[in-house]
């Protein structure tokens, strides 16, 4: 009789404890990432002496079966740090193990979870809802190269970018056949051309002429705007370059649509003083409208703009980006006309991207890289031991934590439990 009570009880237990891992499913059928636990049984065999014969149904005995490994759905999420894994793969994070003030201390082991619901802390740490401090690999803003080989918890706070000179232009534009410029008249052939002998100085000579101050308005009734665009020094002093084109030969006057291309030096300059420097190189149009020898890429010396210096620049016009079409209002249109450099920058806010990888807006408009979210896996994942807040620690029937899982995160996302509601208040009824 004792025996029948134990084995009674112990179906009890069993029951018991499965029922615990259905009301806990049903329970985190709306928690982020969450894994579901299966529950299964075996049974238990008090005696085998006396051969089949004289076996006994004995109890059973029930045990978790994790599912780890089932993914859930993938939903869209309205914070620009939220992450969800596609696919293979955990996020390592980290629980501090005291805090100094308000600053943790770290040192303990590291877990792994799937809960992606990341925040940005008062401390720009990023932790999720179950706590757990997210790591990565940090990289360099200027260079974007990681600047640590193992993954650490990630904090942006207070991050600033320092200037970067403008060192390339890129340039594209399309010139008329025939600039409406100031000194131009319908009824006077050629007039639209500059006129080398309105000048003090031949501002065309081989290419490399320069506009003196006490001839700036000849030249502004002599040629057309060619746009301008604001560019940076080392200690990020924004400086405009002001750019003008003349047409100086065509095919109607005999010649080559040829144009030459001025950046103004000194916006106030009078008397002798340069007030535009040419470029250095002729622009010939074919009858296409296209630039006859190509000129892809330009080099600007020693660029001093109101006597604040840039230094050396490099003006690139990628293959048909310099045209010359005819059009109706005799003005250029400018398709492109960009620089590689920007001033100081504060941080303001970060996101995830699509391929893992936490960018950072600054207040100077730029958006730079800052980190790198990897993914690690493990070779028995439903192995994993679980501790609060949805994460997991390795043991030695997971194996340890192996780089380069095959899942990919997808930002401002979440991922859902793996449960199903209907099926766990079934396995309840039974």
């Amino acid at each position: 009789l004792f025996d029948a009570l134990n084995s009674a009880v112990s179906g009890l237990q069993a029951q018991a404890f499965a029922m615990q891992n259905i009301s806990g499913n049903i329970a985190n059928s709306q928690t982020i990432a969450y894994k579901g636990i299966d529950t299964s049984f075996q049974d238990l065999i008090p005696s085998d002496e006396g051969g089949p014969q004289q076996q006994n149904a004995g109890g059973v005995m029930a045990y978790s079966v994790s599912s780890n490994t089932a993914q859930g759905a993938i939903t869209s999420a309205a914070s620009p740090t939220d992450m969800a894994i596609n696919g293979e793969g955990y996020f390592s994070v980290q629980s501090p193990t005291s805090f100094n003030g308000n600053t943790p201390v770290f040192g303990g082991a590291t877990n792994y979870t799937r809960a992606g619901d990341f925040t940005e802390n008062a401390n720009g740490y990023l932790v999720n809802g179950g706590g757990y401090y997210l790591e990565g690999i940090p990289l360099d803003p200027t260079t974007g190269n990681p600047t640590s080989t193992t993954t650490v918890p990630l904090q942006f706070q207070n991050n600033f970018l320092p200037a970067s000179a403008t060192t390339q232009v890129t340039y594209g534009i399309s010139l008329p056949v025939t600039p409406s410029t100031a000194a131009y008249s319908s009824s006077v052939p050629n007039s639209e051309l500059l006129k080398p002998a309105n000048f003090t100085q031949n501002p065309t000579i081989a290419g490399t002429g320069q506009v003196i101050g006490s001839d700036a308005t000849t030249f502004a009734n002599e040629s057309v705007s060619g746009g301008s665009v604001t560019a940076d020094t080392a200690n990020g002093t924004p400086v405009n370059i002001q750019l003008q084109w003349a047409k100086t030969a065509s095919v109607a006057s005999g010649g080559t649509d040829t144009w030459q291309l001025f950046y103004q030096t000194n916006s106030t300059a009078t008397g002798t003083q340069v007030a535009w420097q040419n470029v250095g190189t002729a622009f010939t149009f074919d009858s296409s409208g296209q630039l006859n020898p190509p000129i892809t890429n330009l080099a600007l010396n020693n660029v001093t703009i109101n006597g604040t210096s840039l230094g050396n620049l490099t003006l690139n016009a990628p293959n048909s980006s310099i045209t010359q079409f005819a059009n109706n209002t005799g003005t250029p249109t400018v398709n492109t006309l960009q620089q590689n450099g920007y001033a100081a920058g504060q941080l303001q806010s970060i996101s995830v991207g699509s391929n893992g990888i936490i960018s950072g807006a600054f207040s100077n408009g730029q958006t730079i890289q800052l980190a790198e979210v990897p993914l690690v896996s493990f070779n028995s994942p439903d192995n994993l031991q679980s501790v609060n807040g949805g994460a997991y620690q390795a043991t030695a029937d997971s194996g340890p934590a192996l780089a380069g899982a095959t899942g990919t995160i997808v930002g401002s996302s979440l991922e859902g439990s793996n449960t199903d509601i209907a099926t766990e208040f079934t396995k309840l009824i039974v």
